[in-house]
């Protein structure tokens, strides 16, 4: 399905764009993006049940509802996906810069891994072309 695909293409970019963030110190930018690259994977996940959801919170709930629950994704992933959109919220609304360095670094290794577990959940199923 090419719109699975393309969140996934998506993903992997925002992970890229992090990582440069956070080599430029930006942590902020680095967090809000590592948040981006887990959001647009889980949305792809959710799009192989044919479910959509037009907030982030839905998201969340729904993806935590049909992956986690039902053991289809540790629960490590469901934490990692609420606690980088909390940092998303605090990076890109926040007046000053919140995120530290450490935290920019862990949630980058989080979101690395949050894809990574996508697309080859995706791979297994099929909804994504061998790369």
């Amino acid at each position: 399905m090419k719109e699975i695909e393309d969140l996934l293409s998506k993903s992997r970019r925002f992970l890229r764009t992090a990582e440069l963030s956070l080599n430029d110190e930006d942590y902020d930018s680095c967090a809000s993006r590592c948040y981006y690259a887990m959001f647009f994977s889980a949305e792809a996940l959710l799009l192989t049940e044919n479910i959509r959801t037009s907030s982030h919170r839905g998201l969340i709930t729904l993806f935590g509802e049909h992956f986690v629950k039902t053991g289809i994704l540790s629960e490590e992933f469901g934490r990692a996906l609420r606690r980088a959109f909390g940092m998303r919220q605090k990076g890109d609304y926040a007046t000053e810069t919140l995120i530290t360095e450490e935290e920019a670094d862990d949630i980058l290794k989080m979101a690395k891994s949050f894809v990574k577990e996508a697309e080859r959940y995706l791979k297994e199923r099929d909804y994504l072309m061998e790369k």
